[in-house]
């Protein structure tokens, strides 16, 4: 059994163990010395391997990062290597003449060696020839040393107009160490951060020369040699990288937000990631940070993560290469989504000292007019509820089957679940993740409890959205309680058992894409529009039409805040019978459904 994420497996089952798994990008094997990396969860339990996952693949990827941006020489690298060299170069220059002999001290040595002379006997002429010379280069050392350093300066030139780079190659390996880069010797990266450096020093034995003659004021006339404006390979401190204070602020989870909505903002603020770097210092997310990622999110591709043309690539080098490919790019609601991801982490990095301000604030595209989604009308719903999938279809199998006319029925959540939501308004992951259990009778009505209570991997969107919604009396006579009860005898625990979770733990993400597709098949959808979300919006327009205010209706959508009825799903006789009476008033003029008979 593998667990994927965009098409990439990253959890893998070995027997009954799970472990985790990542390919090494093909331009980095070389440098990892392995084509994949593995590594056990140490359990047997899915659900715990997959909460145990994350961290190990976002540790990979920060590592596989760093090793990336080693290999490859940034524009700030080349920019800061020969202001280092001209630095080091003159700090270099100052400890040597401060080491020097002042006059005072030659002047001390010279009357030291005409004392020597008269007390030291004739018969050792080495001991008078070690003073002498001991003074002499005391008198000639500042000479000398500048000697040294022109024919150093005349050397530099002739290495820097033949490309030659043995008088700087230990200078050029010595900067790789100490901003951990990999510049191979040989290669064009060398020769060119080499001629950088050979120009630095040339530009700093010319204020050494200039120091010669008192002038300490001079400053590099050559372009390239000039203070570097960011810091080099700057990394977060161990335990505050981007990352690992992500993981901290998903355990704190101030919003309450689900385990979805986590792993939905974890990805976004991947592609943050993918372009500024995993080792980024959390003070480094600034305005100018977001306003460059949100330029490229703009030209980023529909699902780039599941594209295999796309395999392996950064956010940078996904849209470059999407100029071959035409993908559509994503949507400005979708743009802003990232940007609420960032913001909502951001705000928290605010409120635990890490940042200042929040650099997302007031950085969202303008929103479109209207909304995307709206409801079906009521001759819409006659073409759905007459179509094969919920009349017979050719196969049940597969989606472009289930558009055409046959005699296979289907009984599945791909049935019910339009229907239910029809007459509850309820999201669609909330009515698949149902258990027998859920749907039940309270003071002799039907209900249908949703809750996070029961399997450990049920979700709802916020704690409002836990509550009790009446079943409706149309879905009664539909057979929706005797399917219910089929359920049950069959020995599932579960209302809809072939619902299930795709990759990134999102409940029937795939029938929802495919239900917006079987409507375009059916000839019901052109462009944005129609969605099973269409059916929330209808509900609410319904209530509307009943003289409902959305006050007075905005716990049945999950609207209001949470509550231990919610949670637990015990509602007084009297309170329940209002919410009946309140879901018994969706309807809808002209649609009839007694042709749906039960299946």
């Amino acid at each position: 059994m593998v667990f994927k994420l965009a098409r990439i497996s990253y959890l893998t089952r070995r027997g009954s163990s799970y472990y985790a798994r990542m390919k090494v990008p093909a331009e980095l094997v070389a440098v990892v010395g392995r084509n994949e990396l593995t590594k056990a969860l140490g359990t047997k339990d899915e659900n715990e391997a997959k909460r145990r996952l994350w961290p190990v693949i976002e540790g990979w990827r920060t590592q596989l990062d760093d090793v990336s941006r080693r290999r490859t020489l940034s524009d700030d690298d080349r920019a800061a290597a020969p202001w280092a060299h001209y630095e080091g170069t003159l700090d270099r220059d100052d400890a040597s003449r401060a080491a020097r002999p002042t006059q005072d001290k030659i002047d001390a040595a010279t009357k030291s060696l005409f004392a020597k002379k008269a007390t030291i006997d004739g018969s050792d002429p080495l001991a008078m020839m070690d003073a002498t010379l001991e003074v002499m280069a005391m008198h000639s050392a500042g000479a000398l040393d500048a000697k040294l350093r022109q024919a150093k300066a005349a050397d530099l030139r002739k290495h820097l107009a033949s490309g030659e780079l043995a008088l700087i190659r230990h200078e050029i390996e010595e900067f790789a160490r100490k901003h951990d880069l990999i510049i191979p010797r040989g290669s064009p990266e060398e020769a060119d951060v080499g001629r950088r450096m050979i120009r630095a020093e040339i530009e700093a034995l010319e204020r050494t020369f200039e120091r010669d003659r008192g002038d300490y004021g001079g400053t590099p006339r050559d372009s390239i040699v000039k203070p570097a404006t960011t810091q080099v390979r700057e990394r977060a401190k161990p335990g505050e990288t981007i990352p690992e204070l992500f993981e901290a602020y998903a355990r704190d989870n101030p919003k309450g937000i689900t385990a979805d909505t986590l792993n939905q903002a974890r990805r976004d603020i991947g592609t943050f990631l993918d372009l500024h770097g995993r080792t980024l210092p959390v003070r480094r997310i600034d305005r100018k940070a977001i306003r460059d990622w949100k330029a490229l999110l703009r030209e980023y591709p529909v699902k780039a993560t599941e594209t295999k043309a796309f395999a392996g690539m950064g956010l940078a080098q996904i849209i470059r290469a999407n100029k071959e490919v035409g993908k559509p790019v994503i949507t400005p609601r979708t743009v802003n989504r990232y940007l609420a991801s960032m913001g909502a982490f951001c705000q928290w990095l605010v409120i635990n000292g890490y940042l200042d301000t929040n650099p997302t604030a007031d950085m969202s595209l303008p929103k479109s007019k209207g909304r995307t989604t709206r409801p079906f009308t009521t001759e819409e719903l006659r073409t759905l509820f007459a179509s094969p999938l919920f009349t017979g279809c050719q196969s049940a199998d597969e989606w472009r089957f289930i558009a055409k006319p046959g005699n296979v029925r289907i009984d599945d959540h791909r049935y019910w679940l339009p229907l239910v939501m029809l007459y509850s308004g309820a999201r669609p992951a909330e009515i698949a993740q149902l258990e027998i259990a859920d749907v039940r009778q309270e003071h002799g009505h039907w209900i249908m409890h949703i809750t996070t209570e029961g399997s450990d991997d049920k979700s709802v969107k916020t704690e409002g959205s836990m509550r009790v919604v009446p079943v409706h009396s149309e879905l009664v006579r539909l057979g929706f309680i005797a399917y219910r009860e089929r359920m049950a005898t069959q020995g599932h625990t579960r209302l809809f058992p072939e619902a299930k979770r795709n990759s990134r733990g999102q409940m029937i993400a795939e029938f929802s894409r495919e239900f917006g597709r079987y409507l375009g098949r059916i000839g019901l959808k052109e462009g944005r529009g129609l969605s099973l979300y269409s059916f929330r919006h209808g509900v609410a327009d319904a209530l509307r039409l009943a003289g409902h205010l959305d006050d007075e209706f905005g716990f049945i959508l999950g609207h209001v805040k949470g509550s231990m009825t919610g949670r637990y799903g015990q509602l007084p006789q009297g309170l329940l019978e209002q919410r009946v009476a309140l879901v018994e008033s969706i309807a809808y003029l002209g649609l009839d459904l007694n042709h749906l008979m039960p299946v």
